[in-house]
């Protein structure tokens, strides 16, 4: 019996692992580094690195979340003197709350929250390390999560 119709190839469901993004996150954030040139420059340094963390957050997470993280500039020149200091306090509470929800999202074992910012960065004052060790997690927290993205999107 002579079949009229060709064999078709059998396919197989093969996964592959999404592309990588085309641009690289920043990994090499530190608490050493950002005390010696934030020192050096005046403190320039200490705000570019929070604005990069600012738009790196969006890049990573909004997608997911829907939200946007303003700009670090645009609270630090702008907001946080109309608010006298009250917007940096809310700020600083929801980038440190959506990080640690991305890092959860994400699976990456590694406890960062806004109970961080409030415990080491604003109560931690009065022990003077505090906001260091704030700063410390946060840049890791950052490097975990750009790293996790720089490898999955």
């Amino acid at each position: 019996m002579n079949n009229q119709y060709p064999q078709q190839p059998v396919q197989q469901n093969v996964v592959q692992a999404p592309p990588p993004p085309v641009g690289q996150l920043d990994t090499n954030r530190g608490l050493l580094k950002f005390i010696l040139l934030s020192a050096i420059t005046f403190g320039i340094y200490g705000l570019v690195v929070l604005t990069k963390i600012s738009t790196d957050i969006n890049v990573i997470a909004s997608r997911y979340d829907g939200k946007k993280t303003m700009n670090f500039c645009l609270l630090f020149f702008i907001i946080q003197e109309i608010t006298f200091g009250i917007g940096a306090l809310v700020w600083y509470n929801n980038i440190s709350a959506r990080i640690g929800n991305e890092l959860q999202r994400r699976g990456i074992d590694y406890s960062f929250s806004a109970g961080t910012y409030w415990g080491w960065g604003f109560f931690g004052t009065f022990i003077v390390v505090g906001p260091f060790v704030y700063l410390h997690k946060l840049c890791k927290a950052m490097n975990l999560l750009s790293e996790h993205y720089n490898m999955y999107g």
